[in-house]
């Protein structure tokens, strides 16, 4: 495929996965649009792209940025060809010290945000009658560990989400796909509320950026990174075989602690204290 002049949203764009798959399309000529929170990585971002590439800094969790940015992007380039929503918020936490707030967030971050994007872009990409729309799911959303409920639920609603828009699209000219990574060696391992149990292979984010490459250029829906790690491939024929098996495993392979448990009953009891926020 040719990405010459082809225009190209990346979120999340400031470290990781975004930041490599941001480079990769500049180098291969694509006009990159790259949009995160934090201006300076951004600004760090620009320099090692093409003269015609941009940055946008932002919130995707607002809706008025997250849709105001696409019409940005149309009205400054004249199109929008491909859209990657990567952003992603971490969230490894027992659901006995979640609050509300905590679980609308990543809601918003990781399945509102891309939601609110295709919306936004899908008009000027079937006017086109081409565009590609990639949506970073995880690992998570198919085996779901401990203290990961919320975060593997923003995912799987993404995946489904996309799925159905796979579907809504057919034959429109306008392709989605779903990325899929396993542990990835990114940032997202230091921005966790509670220390993970994994500590296994991570792979580094330039092979996601190239399965978001692969997605595209050869229209797959779902692309899986790494394909073939033996742990992921025992973990997805067990979720099929033997899920109950599965579910027992990972819950014991990071267990949550008795006295978390007995933390929450606490004020179902007493009826005096104020539930945890």
């Amino acid at each position: 495929m040719n990405f010459k002049g082809k225009v190209a949203v990346v979120t999340g764009a400031s470290s990781g996965i975004g930041y490599e798959t941001a480079l990769e399309l500049g180098k291969r000529g694509a006009r990159v649009v790259a949009v995160a929170r934090r201006r300076e990585r951004l600004e760090a971002l620009k320099e090692q792209m093409p003269a015609d590439c941009a940055i946008v800094p932002g919130d995707l969790e607002q809706r008025g940025f997250a849709q105001e940015f696409i019409g940005r992007v149309i009205q400054d380039h004249g199109r929008i060809d491909i859209l990657v929503n990567n952003a992603a918020l971490s969230k490894h936490k027992s659901i006995f010290e979640l609050g509300p707030d905590e679980v609308e967030r990543v809601l918003r971050v990781n399945f509102l945000a891309p939601a609110w994007a295709v919306l936004a872009a899908l008009p000027q990409m079937l006017q086109q009658g081409e565009g590609y729309i990639v949506n970073v799911s995880s690992f998570a959303a198919k085996v779901t560990p401990a203290r990961e409920s919320v975060y593997a639920a923003s995912k799987a609603a993404l995946s489904q989400f996309t799925e159905g828009l796979w579907s809504d699209l057919a034959g429109s000219g306008v392709h989605a796909a779903l990325v899929v990574p396993g542990p990835i060696d990114t940032e997202i391992w230091e921005k966790l509320d509670t220390p993970a149990a994994y500590g296994g292979r991570k792979y580094p984010a330039s092979k996601v950026a190239h399965g978001i490459l692969e997605a595209i250029e050869k229209r797959r829906f779902e692309v899986s990174v790494p394909a073939r790690a033996p742990g992921l491939m025992a973990a997805r024929t067990l979720r099929l075989l033997f899920p109950g098996l599965l579910r027992r495993a990972m819950a014991r392979f990071e267990p949550v602690p008795e006295s978390l448990r007995e933390q929450a009953r606490r004020p179902a009891k007493g009826g005096a204290e104020e539930p945890r926020s």
